[in-house]
């Protein structure tokens, strides 16, 4: 793997973006060890919450209160999805620092996902900046339906370069470009990075992506390749965003890490991962669709990334 690779940031999204469709609402105390967890095992980055409203998403509906039970070390790692300068101040207040202002560059899908046109979010986001440079914090541009959208069809790149280059985005510290549906292929990944390089800037690059169509990791290696310095993940898989029709879990975060090798990784920690992703997946009750954490089940002992822990207790529990 190339030394690109090894130094690529892999950003866990499962208590945000993993946990929307899973119905039910994981405890503060589970939530906020699973993130211990994350980050003893080297992870360095994750995506712990939402601003969105608990009754249209309940899973999120106790973000503020895990970002009050984390200590300050804790959420300087930590980054929580917003879409108002409002959701930047609530988010503050608590304790966070890192946000993550999310919009779609299609309308349809901003309004169904946010309820208001593209060009509102936009124009809100010096505000959101603001409240974030006001604590100390990180605040990145994250465009959803940056390939297609789940009412309009395939979205126009040069739409997606043109908000990338508006100067109301300027405040940001990272450009996260994602596949909100898996619908993308390799190739235009990579096309779509190479060509945003320019307009970002200094600001770091994101691949958020999801499996739908099983290009998920092939999606994050060709981002990779292109500029991303960073690639989102969901231990099992998890995810998917509730109101965007046809999308499905998130590339899983063991599935990259396997994939792209950081230099942190070793088995041990890569079999911590596991068994953290396959305890949680048994307590809400879903599927792994990981390949690296089924591999890893495998009795295919001289390899050393099998993980004797997951072998010797096949059906998920941790320990």
């Amino acid at each position: 793997m190339t030394g690109t690779a090894r130094s690529t940031v892999v950003r866990d999204v499962t208590l945000r973006d993993g946990l929307q469709l899973t119905g039910g609402l994981l405890d503060v105390d589970t939530k906020a060890a699973l993130v211990r967890t994350l980050l003893a095992a080297g992870v360095t980055e994750l995506e712990i919450g939402s601003m969105a409203r608990g009754d249209l998403v309940p899973p999120m509906a106790n973000s503020l209160a895990l970002i009050e039970a984390l200590t300050p070390e804790e959420l300087e790692h930590c980054w929580i999805w917003v879409a108002t300068p409002r959701h930047v101040a609530k988010a503050a207040a608590a304790g966070a620092r890192n946000f993550q202002y999310c919009f779609s560059v299609s309308d349809a899908h901003n309004q169904a996902n946010i309820g208001r046109l593209t060009e509102d979010s936009l124009a809100a986001m010096p505000d959101a900046v603001a409240h974030a440079e006001a604590v100390g914090g990180r605040l990145e541009l994250c465009l959803a339906t940056a390939f297609t959208c789940p009412f309009d069809g395939a979205v126009d790149p040069d739409r997606v370069l043109e908000i990338v280059a508006d100067p109301r985005t300027a405040g940001s510290v990272d450009v996260v470009l994602a596949d909100t549906l898996g619908q993308a292929y390799p190739g235009q990944v990579a096309e779509l990075f190479a060509a945003a390089a320019h307009p970002a800037g200094e600001r770091r690059l994101v691949f958020h992506g999801h499996d739908t169509w099983g290009m998920g990791v092939a999606n994050a290696l060709a981002a990779v390749g292109a500029g991303a310095a960073m690639v989102d993940g969901a231990l099992g898989g998890l995810g998917g965003c509730p109101f965007a029709p046809g999308a499905s879990g998130n590339t899983a975060t063991e599935d990259l890490l396997f994939a792209l090798r950081p230099g942190w990784l070793t088995p041990a920690r890569f079999g911590a991962l596991v068994d953290a992703g396959n305890g949680l997946l048994a307590e809400l009750g879903e599927t792994s669709r990981s390949r690296a954490a089924e591999g890893a089940a495998s009795n295919a002992e001289a390899f050393p990334w099998v993980n004797r822990t997951t072998v010797q207790n096949p059906d998920g529990a941790l320990g």
